[in-house]
């Protein structure tokens, strides 16, 4: 059965760099997760963060998330925010990196092999998301990626954002009909359309088929909670709804 994660990020930006995330991620272990996803864009220290926030997980699992992606604008690999991306998974003990693939486009698969070197050596597992930006969060892009990835001999695994490719336009059961046998790791997130934009919902609000995406999905992987936890007593309303994530996903097991 799948492990029940939660992303920092879903207790809100100026919440998380108030209380800091070794805060709440003490609150996601007392909520009964199964583990945390660190978010690079919300440590209000830096990396001298980290250490505090390993401390506060014990034996949780820990996904680190870096906001960059691993190809420039210019279609260069960026080696830069890679080794950011890898020393702060490291502070942290994370098995796993979650990163987009920023400006990669075909021209840019020379740099695949070096990639690969790189990470035989980095101890952690990179996962590939998508964002909600045209050039890294479209099924075309990401299946033109995998494919040029496996070509070279670099099998990467992949964070599947449910509710991502709402903003890109794209349909999520294509995307999990196409890109299943890449995931490793769901990001589980309701969506709803306001008339400018969409918004991160609740599973329960949600606007899109979301058990007919994970139904699509390979089982036991892990699931992390992406969309707004706030409430009067945070911790109930975090407690429940890990138990109602899992108990989804006993029900697809």
């Amino acid at each position: 059965m799948s492990s029940i994660l939660i992303s920092l990020s879903s207790f809100g930006a100026a919440e998380v760099r108030r209380h800091g995330q070794p805060w709440f991620t003490r609150l996601a272990a007392q909520a009964g997760a199964d583990g945390i996803e660190v978010r690079g864009e919300l440590l209000v220290d830096g990396e001298a963060e980290l250490p505090a926030i390993a401390d506060a997980a014990g034996p949780l699992q820990l996904v680190y998330s870096s906001p960059e992606g691993l190809w420039s604008e210019a279609g260069s690999l960026d080696r830069d925010a890679l080794e950011r991306a890898l020393r702060a998974a490291g502070r942290l003990g994370a098995a796993r990196l979650k990163m987009s693939i920023g400006g990669w486009t075909a021209a840019s698969s020379g740099s695949l092999p070096r990639l690969g070197d790189r990470l035989a050596d980095a101890g952690v597992e990179l996962l590939i998301e998508n964002d909600q930006t045209a050039g890294a969060g479209t099924l075309t892009a990401l299946a033109r990626f995998f494919d040029a990835a496996q070509a070279h001999g670099l099998p990467l695994g992949m964070t599947f954002d449910m509710g991502n490719w709402h903003w890109t336009g794209e349909c999520p059961l294509q995307a999990a009909a196409t890109l299943a046998p890449r995931v490793a790791y769901v990001h589980c997130k309701g969506v709803q359309r306001q008339p400018q934009r969409w918004i991160a919902v609740p599973l329960g609000e949600s606007a899109a088929p979301w058990r007919a995406v994970l139904r699509g999905l390979p089982g036991g992987r892990p699931w992390a909670i992406e969309y707004p936890l706030a409430g009067e007593d945070l911790l109930a309303l975090t407690r429940r709804e890990v138990e109602q994530l899992r108990a989804v996903a006993r029900s697809l097991a």
